[in-house]
């Protein structure tokens, strides 16, 4: 097996290598092995790695790294590969795509474990396309395979030309070049935050005035206003794209999300990472994993295992139900869904408290992010107390906690109504992103509503850039899916909205197709089980 870092690996010998456990990256015409400790020390999380294995991930690499740490790249290249615009690098499906992952065995040593078994499509339509892959639950045949083969991590037929997909990376790399050029990197701290602050400042001192007057819906409401707006400079300090120094960045949003707002920003960067680089697939993607409470797609039907989750999203008689009615209760679920943030948040740090092994910084900031918690509750649970009475408590506690769901609202529109179809590991990085994310059309005068991220679509193809400079990003951008002959999805909020409720609304009457299909099923074996009762009984 090659070694030389100048030695040209071939496919087989990549593909070998990845069945044997090592997990390789093809970053421009580099060959990357990432190292075990890495996959741990990660600052984006483990699975933002895994799910790039054996696939040409320099879109995705350049897209999230500063030019600092793309120069520290190369210390993992371990050798050539034939990647150019004629001649680009065919993707192997990565293991973890397919239920593979590696674990501990009980001797300790790294081994292949098959948490999932893949469910390759059948047939080749826009809902489920010839190079779909989805996951299930193991059952005992898979179980008893001992690692992933070549025909595991051999990609399906493709619709897509990866010529052309190679060609929308290039331009795609040009893109980001004109981006940088603009100087659209540097944050405009005056002019883009120093309206923010004043405007958390407002917020703040008319919840505590309020609160002082015991006015207190009217302090609950402006904290939830607060909550609101906060949730947006701690996404940009998730992405690095306010210092754009990790720790300084991480510091920062554990002291807007942990202490003022009560929810872990480690958690949240581990699942938004995920979300960046498998946008809108049913099974890896944790953003859209929202049984059984909705299902965007029919591919849910089938009771997928969630590769991020780790568990089955299981389609039982409650999430039918409850998928059933689902336009009906969006925006129910929705007004409470801040409460699901809670719940995330510390079952993660749950388990990280008991991992030996924390991303890059992680024992200091998972030590901050605990002490974090501690004291927003403190506090928190202080107001409520001090409110006088449970019924005020309570009153203070919803209406502070739903004042924020128009931001969860604003985050679905950009998604749920976008295609949830798998075109493989042959289609690059920028298509996937417009294929599957949409902005919302709003004057720049209520941007701050949505935080600036009605821009989904540039924030998606330049995570790390500052939201305020979006605006003028999406100008090139547009320009970009022009000369590329690609679909630059946009919507109106009210018209957003619709699409979605439309498209919870298909599932639900397919959902109850698929229950009355199961009853007549259900009627008809009952049927035919009596009539043959009833022949045995009379032949008796």
């Amino acid at each position: 097996m090659p070694t030389d870092r100048d030695q040209l690996w071939s496919t087989d010998a990549v593909a070998a290598a990845i069945l044997d456990g090592q997990t390789l990256i093809v970053y421009r015409d580099k060959l990357l092995r990432i190292p075990d400790k890495w996959l741990t020390a990660h600052p984006g999380g483990n699975l933002a790695l895994l799910h790039l294995v054996g696939r040409d991930a320099t879109d995705e690499i350049e897209a999230y790294h500063s030019d600092e740490t793309l120069a520290l790249v190369p210390r993992y290249s371990v050798g050539r590969v034939q990647n150019t615009l004629d001649k680009p690098w065919v993707p192997f499906v990565p293991p973890l795509m397919s239920g593979w992952v590696r674990r501990p065995d009980s001797q300790g040593k790294q081994s292949w474990f098959r948490e999932a078994q893949d469910q390759r499509s059948q047939v080749n339509t826009e809902d489920s396309p010839s190079s779909q892959i989805m996951v299930l639950p193991t059952d005992a045949q898979s179980l008893s395979e001992k690692g992933p083969t070549i025909a595991t991590i051999t990609a399906p037929p493709s619709n897509l030309s990866l010529t052309q997909q190679a060609q929308h990376s290039k331009a795609y790399r040009e893109l980001h070049q004109r981006v940088t050029d603009a100087d659209l990197y540097k944050t405009p701290y005056i002019t883009g935050y120093g309206p923010e602050v004043a405007r958390y400042i407002l917020f703040a001192c008319v919840s505590v005035y309020a609160y002082s007057n015991q006015w207190f819906k009217t302090s609950a409401l402006f904290l939830g206003f607060l909550w609101h707006q906060l949730v947006f400079t701690a996404h940009d300090l998730g992405h690095m794209g306010v210092t754009h120094d990790w720790a300084l960045d991480r510091l920062i949003a554990i002291g807007i999300a942990d202490f003022i707002g009560g929810l872990s920003i480690g958690w949240w960067v581990n699942n938004h990472n995920v979300h960046h680089i498998v946008t809108n697939h049913p099974s890896h993607d944790p953003d859209i994993q929202h049984i059984p409470f909705f299902a965007i797609s029919t591919q849910f039907f089938s009771s997928l295992w969630s590769s991020y989750y780790k568990k089955t999203m299981a389609l039982d008689g409650p999430a039918k139900y409850l998928i059933s009615i689902q336009h009906k209760l969006f925006y129910i679920v929705m007004s409470l869904a801040r409460f699901n943030l809670y719940s995330n948040s510390y079952l993660y740090l749950y388990q990280k408290a008991f991992d030996t092994q924390r991303a890059r910084g992680g024992k200091w900031a998972f030590r901050l992010e605990v002490l974090g918690i501690v004291v927003f509750w403190t506090w928190y649970s202080r107001v409520l107390y001090n409110t006088g009475s449970w019924q005020n408590a309570l009153i203070y506690l919803l209406i502070s906690n739903v004042t924020p769901s128009p931001l969860h609202v604003q985050i679905v529109l950009s998604h749920f109504s976008m295609s949830t179809a798998d075109l493989g590991p042959t289609e690059s990085f920028p298509h996937r992103q417009l294929r599957t994310t949409t902005d919302v059309i709003c004057p720049d005068s209520i941007g701050f509503i949505h935080g600036g991220l009605q821009l989904q679509v540039t924030h998606h193809l330049f995570p790390r850039l500052p939201r305020h400079n979006l605006r003028k990003a999406s100008v090139l951008v547009k320009q970009y899916c022009q000369e590329q002959g690609l679909d630059y999805a946009e919507f109106g909020f009210i018209d957003g909205n619709m699409d979605v409720i439309g498209v919870l609304r298909n599932v639900a009457e397919q959902v109850k197709i698929v229950g009355k299909v199961a009853n007549a099923e259900v009627h008809e074996a009952v049927e035919k089980s009596a009539i043959a009762l009833e022949k045995q009984g009379n032949s008796g």
